[in-house]
């Protein structure tokens, strides 16, 4: 298969990276959405609440979008929230900087409000994407790329990873998903694992040895490729089972013409990669997904939501902003409605358990009361005398003495 073409990116994370830290510190203390936003589309009609989850079955699978960097990516949760009916967004999504070893180190105040937001409630998850290399998005040729890579490989740059897990658990967020040198089999960025895929995976299983070292961590590692054969077959630069907890993948819908059932059994495609996670014993995730090349897809949209709610990845995280997103991006009305009717309402609170009735039984007859003697009763004060039965049959019963008689006399 030919090598696919990379997904451009809109350069909105790239060009905001340095904006973003720059500016977290400040924007962490203002509350909601930042002024000057547009207003989230409203459709005429509210859709029908999806399904939540039910007692005694697993639980729906976590969701998420990636809305921005920074803090106002903390407060579109809320409104997009709001906009689902209510529905529960328990995953926030960001990236850490490519640009330099400090930001990939987690700049002081970049972090600080997605960890705030995390630990507000017990079955959040903070997903951070984490990059392999500084110029990560600068187009550093092969051969630099292979240099770099060996150099990773010999532990030239734990350092850098061991402040990042210094500072996540300093954060109190050490149970952070960590979707470390993403789309390694594309050609897009410098962590790319092409030029030399066994010294990218000898640096992924020292980035990671390195991180899991720090006291306190309970990271969870996410390898994460782009969907399909892309530069390289992904599959060649997977690190092995001992340093990887969640086999994900990235799946926007492309390349044009393709439709979503080819993207599911196309070579190195959704297919193959629950299949390849299930091998390896490993739950799967989609950290990016999204509408690209085919425009306003509802088919796609349809399909990948009702894909996830079979396979019940450990996450997901729409790519919400354009061409790829539903909410924050007007270009795909189609899509959006899909998208929303289906997560509508949708949370992990178990229905309410609705008592049964009792099954009627067979009504049993009330006590007849006893029937009451008729045998004469002798009255007070009188002691009947023994004359024998015969007699007493003549007579139709005993007779009796008063006891009393002499005081009738008085």
């Amino acid at each position: 298969m030919a090598v696919r073409q990379s997904r451009a990116r809109s350069g909105r994370r790239s060009a905001r990276a340095a904006a973003a830290v720059a500016a977290a510190v400040f924007l962490a203390a203002v509350p909601g959405v930042a002024a000057g936003e547009p207003p989230a589309p409203e459709p005429s009609a509210e859709p029908t609440p999806g399904p939540s989850a039910k007692p005694g079955t697993e639980s729906a699978p976590a969701f998420g979008a990636y809305l921005d960097y920074g803090p106002r990516g903390v407060a579109r949760m809320a409104a997009l929230s709001h906009w689902l009916g209510g529905a529960e967004l328990r995953v926030g999504h960001t990236y850490l900087p490519g640009d330099r070893w400090s930001n990939i180190e987690g700049a002081p105040g970049f972090l600080d409000v997605w960890a705030d937001w995390r630990t507000r409630k017990a079955d959040r998850m903070l997903v951070l994407n984490v990059p392999m290399m500084e110029r990560n998005e600068e187009h550093v040729d092969d051969d630099e790329v292979r240099e770099l890579l060996r150099q990773g490989a010999a532990g030239r740059f734990d350092h850098h990873f061991r402040a990042l897990a210094e500072r996540l658990v300093a954060l109190k967020v050490p149970d952070t998903v960590l979707v470390l040198g993403w789309e390694m089999n594309g050609t897009t960025y410098t962590h790319r694992c092409g030029p030399d895929p066994e010294a990218w995976k000898t640096y992924w299983n020292r980035i990671v040895t390195t991180m899991r070292a720090v006291p306190g961590q309970k990271f969870r590692f996410d390898f994460a490729p782009s969907r399909g054969r892309d530069a390289v077959p992904w599959t060649r630069c997977y690190p092995g089972d001992a340093t990887v907890d969640i086999i994900g993948m990235d799946s926007y819908d492309q390349p044009r013409g393709m439709t979503f059932d080819e993207q599911v059994k196309e070579p190195y495609g959704l297919q193959a990669h629950v299949d390849f996670a299930k091998a390896h014993g490993k739950p799967v995730s989609y950290p990016e997904w999204g509408l690209f090349r085919n425009g306003d897809n509802a088919a796609y949209m349809r399909g990948m939501l009702a894909w996830m709610d079979e396979h019940k990845p450990v996450y997901n995280t729409v790519t919400d902003y354009c061409p790829h997103g539903v909410w924050q991006c007007d270009d795909n009305p189609r899509s959006t409605a899909v998208y929303r009717s289906v997560l509508f309402g949708r949370t992990d609170e178990p229905e309410p358990t609705v008592p049964k009735p009792e099954e009627p039984g067979t009504p049993t007859a009330p006590p007849l009361p006893p029937v009451p003697s008729t045998a004469p009763e002798p009255p007070a004060d009188c002691s009947p005398l023994e004359l024998g039965d015969w007699v007493e049959h003549w007579l139709g019963g005993k007779l009796c003495m008063r006891l009393d008689w002499y005081s009738r006399n008085e």
